[in-house]
């Protein structure tokens, strides 16, 4: 984990302390709570990327910017294999994922699916996550954190792998789903 995405895990799981200060929260996950709070850059990015993966054409998934780095369809894997990891440990359950997607799968179709897959698994955080909930602890990666702090990780996750998306498709000449106007 790089020391932006630590600061801005540090400064945002802050956020809990500081949220009932600032206004009053109905404390029912999804509606005012603290965790749906940390839904639309989740959401924003999460769009980005299932644009992106559908937009990018199937010849360019093994383009690697460099030969150090994941290719494109790597990279999109890499997203489905994390949102499982973090919202699985969200939700205090097992991780459902059976497979490496960014080994197994390498086709556009099938790594498209695996994302909206891993999608639908993370909007269950914002839908049963309440704030009596958010600050219960829990260990990622050999740090304490909260719940809340594991889904603003993911997020966090999610925008730090869409720039890189970006750069991908600006270099094989594509406008990235942020630069094109709103549908």
């Amino acid at each position: 984990m790089n020391a932006m995405t630590r600061v801005l895990a540090v400064l945002l799981l802050a956020a809990p302390n500081l949220a009932p200060a600032q206004q009053p929260m109905n404390r029912e996950a999804g509606r005012g709570s603290v965790v749906a709070a940390t839904r639309p850059p989740y959401e924003t990015f999460k769009g980005y990327i299932v644009r992106a993966a559908e937009q990018m054409p199937e010849a360019n998934y093994s383009f690697r910017a460099t030969p150090e780095v994941r290719s494109f369809g790597e990279l999109l894997g890499h997203i489905a294999n994390s949102n499982y990891e973090f919202c699985s440990a969200a939700l205090k359950e097992q991780n459902p994922l059976k497979e490496d997607v960014e080994k197994s799968r390498t086709t556009r179709a099938a790594l498209a699916e695996a994302l909206r897959t891993s999608f639908q698994y993370c909007d269950r955080v914002y839908s049963e996550i309440t704030d009596a909930m958010a600050t219960e602890p829990i260990q990622l990666f050999g740090m304490d954190l909260t719940r809340l702090g594991v889904v603003t990780l993911n997020a966090a996750h999610d925008g730090e792998h869409y720039g890189n998306i970006v750069t991908y498709m600006r270099l094989k000449g594509l406008v990235p789903p942020s630069s094109q106007p709103s549908p």
